[in-house]
């Protein structure tokens, strides 16, 4: 390993690259006799020093028809006109001749006498080194790559035109400074200890990644350096390289494919992520959290009051009243309090950046927020304020649209990231909001469907507060399934017919949606216009199987019971319904034993006829299969959960209609519930 030289080392081994020219030293007299005769002139020539000490020169080293033109050489330089260098050629021992370098000049001794030096080299080390010298020269001058030599205390020696123009500084600003003095727009200790490194190991670093500034502008730029040892010949340390190149174009490249690579990503998760249900604040808020923070660090997500299933304005009041629906952050921030209150109706004024970009149509980027932004992008002059507290310094604002009109719009900010707002993120924001704003019409689409649904579903349903038939007390109970269009298959009645005797119904449509809530209209209608026909239940039944087969593909589940108050007795059929449950005080509640006759639509099969007597107290609930049937418990279990609630105190009717929709149903049922108890009055 080569050790690190001091001064006095230095010294001692400077002759390295004489050595290498072999450089002869010879020195004349002032009548041309070798008076001094060095080892490598001994090399360089052939004679020893006995063999040309003494003797002339010209005569010794010179072909005969040369010897003038020496002599007339050596006479100019010991009249003291100048030095004297050149290619000649001169005679070795052997008789060969061979051209050499020479350079020239007068001595004087300390007793007046005047002596010649002659330097000597073979012409062709000369011309060699002075190639490989001119090469090197020439390849770091004009290298596109950035090249120095420092020092062994790290001082710069040599810079190329390419390092100058990477580091900003001029080259004669680098001479004998450091890394640390020149580059001051950088961090370099960690950079110069591995330099130090590189010195004392010999180890090189290669390709070494760099990001940071230079002096004369504000882009960010990135190198890969390499830092060699430098040694001689004789393996003594002389220095260090370094090679630098300007990557900044690839790293460029690299970051954008990286974005690229995120927006896909992002867009793909978003498509996962955003429209998971049909509820429209959900999806609103699914919008919002997804761009936060790969987007923004605030979202929020604005639609249209026009555009809403239950809008407060008509269509032509135009544009400028919203609903804040969603709004998500990436931090506690200020700017939470300057956002639109979530789910009121508030008019946008038209100058506000949110409501351009929704009347518009189009986005509005505003890269670097100013002071004269903030009253158009903030509601009100406190808003304002609080934005710029929370330091907002770049706004986004892109339309939701979807099939071709305009629902509402997409507003992002930052204020910890750093980067403003540029058109690779209004292309990604714009692609987010198209596919979110698909996800938020259908699920406004769905909640209209539901809403008009559930309408049609009420209005054929019984009134809330109908009067009580003679001899019961009743209470009963619609709930429309959670998830958005599997509203309207479920329905109950009560129908008075002749010697106050009454009908107690209750089915269940197979399917969903407002096809479900028509057919049930259709059936209850036929129920109560059978009624006056006929007021057994089995050929009630009957004809309601009928009139199913009618309409199609229509299915559907019945329980019919008739009440006679005057002798308690009550007569019940079934068309593949769940048992009603009899809840008698002092004895356990239990479903009531029916042999159920097929679901209506099926055709042709008899409904068989059970008799009960109820006594006054009595409870009969009838109920449908949304109120006891999910997917990861047992039927079983699940009425012998229902008949254990009813085992409880006695309670009112209608606290133990809520008592069972309680503690039965679940916030994700997907699937409507009627309730229908009658209880025997003495």
């Amino acid at each position: 390993m080569a050790r690190r030289l001091g001064p006095a080392d230095a010294a001692m081994a400077a002759g390295a690259l004489l050595d290498v020219l072999g450089v002869a030293a010879v020195v004349l007299d002032e009548r041309g006799r070798i008076a001094l005769w060095s080892p490598p002139a001994q090399e360089l020539f052939g004679y020893s020093c006995e063999e040309a000490l003494g003797r002339e020169a010209s005569q010794l080293l010179v072909e005969h028809g040369r010897r003038e033109q020496v002599q007339e050489a050596f006479a100019r330089v010991m009249a003291g006109e100048g030095t004297w260098a050149g290619a000649f050629p001169v005679r070795h021992k052997d008789g060969h001749t061979m051209l050499v370098e020479f350079r020239n000049t007068r001595l004087q001794a300390a007793s007046g006498a005047w002596f010649a030096l002659g330097i000597a080299s073979p012409r062709e080390t000369v011309r060699r080194l002075e190639r490989d010298l001119a090469l090197a020269a020439r390849i770091v001058d004009q290298a596109p790559i950035g090249l120095a030599v420092l020092d062994q205390d790290l001082h710069y020696v040599l810079v190329n035109r390419a390092l100058e123009k990477i580091n900003g500084v001029p080259a004669a600003d680098h001479l004998g400074r450091t890394p640390h003095e020149v580059l001051t727009h950088l961090d370099v200790a960690a950079i110069e200890d591995r330099m130090r490194q590189v010195l004392a190991t010999g180890q090189p670093v290669l390709e070494e990644f760099t990001v940071g500034h230079t002096p004369h502008d504000d882009r960010i730029h990135a190198w890969t350096s390499s830092f060699y040892r430098l040694e001689d010949q004789t393996h003594r340390v002389i220095g260090l390289a370094i090679s630098v190149i300007d990557v900044t174009d690839s790293y460029e490249q690299f970051l954008a494919a990286a974005r690229a690579r995120r927006r896909l990503s992002l867009i793909a998760d978003a498509s996962i992520r955003v429209g998971t249900t049909l509820d429209l604040a959900t999806t609103a808020r699914e919008l919002a959290e997804v761009t936060v923070p790969e987007v923004a660090d605030i979202a929020a997500v604005d639609l249209l009051d026009a555009a809403l299933p239950d809008a407060t304005t008509r269509a032509d009041d135009g544009p400028a009243r919203f609903r804040a629906m969603a709004i998500k952050t990436a931090h506690p921030t200020p700017a939470t309090d300057a956002a639109d209150p979530i789910g009121e109706v508030t008019r946008y004024h038209s100058q506000r950046l949110v409501t351009q970009a929704a009347v518009g149509g189009r986005p509005v980027l505003v890269p670097h927020v100013t002071a004269t932004d903030l009253p158009r992008i903030a509601r009100d002059e406190n808003a304002a304020r609080l934005l710029a507290e929370a330091g907002l310094h770049s706004y986004l604002a892109v339309p939701l649209i979807a099939r071709g009109r305009v629902l509402g719009a997409l507003d992002l900010k930052r204020t910890r990231n750093s980067a403003p707002f540029d058109q690779d993120d209004v292309l990604l924001a714009t692609e987010l909001a198209a596919r979110a704003a698909v996800a938020i019409d259908n699920a406004r689409w769905y909640q209209h469907q539901r809403q008009a649904t559930l309408a049609l579903q009420r209005h054929l349903l019984p009134p809330q507060h109908a009067p009580h038939p003679p001899g019961l007390a009743i209470a009963h109970r619609y709930q429309p399934a959670s998830a958005t269009d599997d509203t309207g298959g479920d329905w109950f009645d009560t129908i008075p017919v002749e010697d106050d005797r009454t009908l107690l119904v209750v089915g269940d449509v197979m399917g969903s949606g407002i096809n479900a809530a028509a057919t049930m209209g259709q059936l209850r209608t036929t129920t109560r216009a059978l009624a006056r026909l006929t007021t057994d239940p089995a050929d009630l039944l009957t004809h309601l199987d009928a009139t199913a087969r009618d309409l199609g593909d229509a299915m559907a589940t019945c329980l019919i019971a008739l009440y006679d108050p005057a002798t308690g007795r009550c007569r019940l059929a079934c068309a593949g319904h769940l048992p009603p449950v009899l809840a008698r005080p002092g004895h356990t509640p239990h479903p009531v034993r029916l042999d159920p006759g097929p679901p209506l639509g099926v055709g042709h099969l008899p409904f068989p006829i059970r008799d009960l007597t109820l006594r006054a107290g009595d409870d009969l609930v009838l109920y449908t299969d949304g109120l006891v049937e999910v997917r990861d418990q047992d039927i079983d279990q699940r009425l012998q959960t229902l008949t254990d609630l009813l085992a409880g105190p006695r309670r009112p009717l209608e606290d133990i209609c809520d008592l069972l929709l309680a503690a039965l149903r679940r916030p994700d049922n997907q699937d409507d519930v009627a309730l229908l108890i009658a209880r025997a009055l003495p």
